[in-house]
């Protein structure tokens, strides 16, 4: 068996690859206080739900693929190391200038972020490489030993390494970490050179910062998530989801934390196109609605966008990582967000949320302020009584409490009419995330499906889709636990990348296959690498290119691992043209273009390479028709249905509730549902 677990800030998802290649899906409250614990509690039900003991179910397990938010959390919340920043002399600057910018141009009253390390924790170190890989300034190794032996008085638990131009010549770089290990040994240290060898100095200076501060931290949390699996009886492999949309052995990770850093978010866009792919649209927006984010992705032409724009928080408030990642764009809005009334009669909903604990106010764990869970059970989204398969219930009357008490009267509305009005600000802040990320890409929704993921989608995913446009909604069958599935398909993925200048009207061929030949030699030994029980899918070649003098490049797709010809060269222009006009909706076809960084992804495989079909779970308890409220409609009746009786030709006419014991989906009146051969449920969502 695989087992894949994804750790919400609500809920802890789980699916199992059965050995027949059946899968199974599993829910269990989140424990924000100790995580691990959570995992081992939605094995505990899926090991009861097989009626089996938690050993003896674990014993069967060969591969458990885990997404975290662990590393964001430890630097959200400031719990990383105590780091050290080691920098060529007359350069301390990097972090503290970064690449300028602000999200208010012109209001200066608003202050730039403090550094991510600070000034008193910024050491130069005297050497200088030169662009050309000379060396101008040699390493002052005694002065930087004095240094090194002064650093644990300092309360440093961790070391940064980032000298210039060492992405040309690491010489000066490998010394620094020879001396670390011989004068600090234990000590642990990150090579800018090795984590991320980009030409941009605060880029890489942030990877290598985030990485160091990362390591012990992460260090101790894989031990420890190893150690309690194997306490309980999973001896398998331990895998831990990446940024890149891949996995990557716990061990190996916990050696480049800064991979950790979109773990979550990364996996929904790959289970959208594993289950979606077959879809006539070349385009899908993924919206993975849990309970306390509503993160956005895109799958294009059956490939899953990256980005190197990711950011700590805000955009130009907060802290680039310098890395590679799937793009995705995350905004507090959720099952749990709490709705509230400020003092000038303005509804917000969000980012605020009340996570796992308390939890809303019907979960009756203390939670009293009201959520879009809350506003979903008053207006008869879900069913109280059949929460998480009947094993939670919920308290209607204390969700109408509190959307009475802090919505409904300080606007004068019914409970109702606020419940309801909840869900379309809700809705409101989710189409504004998906037209960021589709809008500033060239993107039209109107030509795209709207693929909805989340425990949480489905109560409004019809009214997001008619929002947008789109010409369809569909919800995976494993769309409740959407991350989660994508982890168990993912494949094993190493992201090698190197630094090269090269023009498209002087190209420099043997510079660049060289650059390409060691990338596929470090490709070539990850494989041997990770074991013979994997499968070598393929290398995804690409290239950061732009054109001259363009202060930004993008990332462009290579048809080959090697240049032989000036039509290999032609072909990368074109592509290059294409992806710019696609992006930014304008191209210049008679302009050459440069490239500055060349890339390699090896994919692996473990297990299936076709995405497995959910166990048949029909519910007879599901099926009493119930009162719901839609704005357009006021309360009508509408049509309860298990999501695994609509099968065959069979299509349901909205309003309905298409239930699980995972979510619910509403369908809106005008909508109408069908499930495909996939079990993909797909709605039409009409006018």
């Amino acid at each position: 068996m695989r087992f894949a677990i994804d750790t919400g800030g609500t809920f802890t998802d789980l699916i199992v690859g059965e050995a027949d290649g059946s899968l199974t899906m599993h829910k269990a409250p989140t424990t924000p206080a100790d995580p691990v614990a959570g995992v081992i509690d939605v094995l505990k039900v899926a090991a009861a739900a097989k009626g089996e003991k938690l050993a003896d179910y674990l014993a069967q397990g060969e591969v458990l693929v885990h997404g975290t938010t662990h590393a964001i959390n430890a630097i959200v919340t400031g719990r990383t190391a105590r780091t050290a920043f080691l920098t060529t002399e007359g350069h301390p600057d990097t972090l503290v200038f970064r690449e300028g910018g602000r999200q208010d141009a012109f209001n200066f009253t608003i202050p730039y972020p403090e550094p991510f390390i600070p000034k008193a924790l910024t050491f130069e170190v005297e050497e200088r490489i030169m662009a050309s890989g000379d060396v101008r300034t040699a390493l002052n190794e005694a002065r930087l030993t004095a240094l090194l032996k002064e650093l644990p008085g300092k309360g440093v638990e961790a070391i940064a390494v980032c000298l210039l131009w060492s992405i040309v010549n690491p010489e000066h770089e490998l010394a620094v970490g020879r001396l670390i290990e011989k004068h600090l040994p234990g000590m642990p240290y990150t090579l800018s050179h090795r984590i991320n060898p980009s030409i941009r100095e605060y880029r890489r200076a942030m990877s290598t910062s985030i990485d160091a501060a990362l390591k012990p931290i992460m260090g101790s949390y894989m031990r420890g998530l190893d150690q309690r699996l194997s306490d309980v009886g999973f001896a398998g492999r331990l895998l831990v989801v990446t940024s890149q949309g891949g996995v990557m052995d716990a061990a190996e990770v916990a050696e480049q934390p800064v991979h950790l850093i979109n773990s979550g978010p990364s996996m929904a866009p790959v289970g959208a196109r594993a289950y979606c792919g077959g879809s006539d649209t070349n385009t899908l927006i993924v919206g993975d609605t849990g309970g306390t984010t509503f993160d956005v992705s895109l799958v294009r032409n059956g490939r899953i966008p990256r980005t190197r724009e990711t950011w700590l928080g805000k955009p130009f408030s907060s802290h680039l990582t310098g890395m590679p990642s799937v793009d995705t764009k995350s905004i507090g809005a959720g099952g749990g967000s709490i709705a509230w009334v400020d003092e000038g009669g303005l509804l917000h909903v969000g980012p605020i949320s009340a996570g796992a604990v308390p939890g809303p106010a019907a979960y009756g764990r203390g939670g009293t302020r009201p959520t879009v869970t809350d506003a979903s059970v008053a207006l008869g989204f879900i069913d109280p009584d059949h929460f998480l398969g009947g094993r939670m219930k919920l308290d209607r009357p204390a969700a109408e409490a509190a959307i009475l008490r802090d919505v409904a009267k300080p606007l004068g509305q019914s409970v109702e009419a606020a419940a309801d009005a909840i869900i379309e600000l809700a809705t409101e802040h989710m189409v504004q995330a998906i037209l960021d990320i589709t809008v500033n890409q060239g993107i039209d929704p109107r030509e795209a499906a709207f693929v909805a993921g989340g425990g949480a989608a489905g109560l409004n995913c019809v009214a997001i889709g008619r929002r947008l446009g789109c010409r369809k909604v569909l919800v995976p069958e494993t769309g409740a636990a959407l991350a989660a599935a994508g982890a168990l398909v993912s494949d094993l993925v190493a992201y090698h990348q190197a630094m090269l200048h090269a023009t498209s009207r002087e190209f420099d061929f043997a510079a660049v296959n060289k650059v390409l030949a060691d990338l596929e030699a470090r490709c070539d030994a990850f494989r041997r690498q990770i074991g013979p029980d994997a499968v070598f899918v393929g290398i995804d070649w690409a290239t950061e290119a732009r054109y001259p003098d363009q202060a930004w490049e993008i990332e462009v797709p290579l048809r080959a691992s090697r240049f032989t010809g000036d039509a290999d060269i032609a072909a990368l222009v074109a592509d290059f043209h294409k992806t710019h006009q696609e992006i930014f909706a304008v191209s210049d076809e008679a302009s050459p273009i440069e490239t500055i960084g060349w890339a390699a992804a090896v994919h692996c495989r473990l297990g299936a390479t076709a995405p497995g079909r959910m166990k048949s779970h029909d519910d007879k308890a599901i099926g009493q028709d119930r009162q719901v409220y839609f704005k357009d409609t006021g309360w009508v009746k509408a049509k309860v249905a298990s999501i695994d009786a609509l099968a065959g030709d069979a299509v349901i006419e909205g309003p309905a509730i298409l239930e699980s014991g995972f979510t619910s989906i509403v369908i809106d009146p005008g909508a109408t549902v069908a499930r495909d051969g996939s079990g993909t449920l797909v709605i039409d969502i009409g006018v």
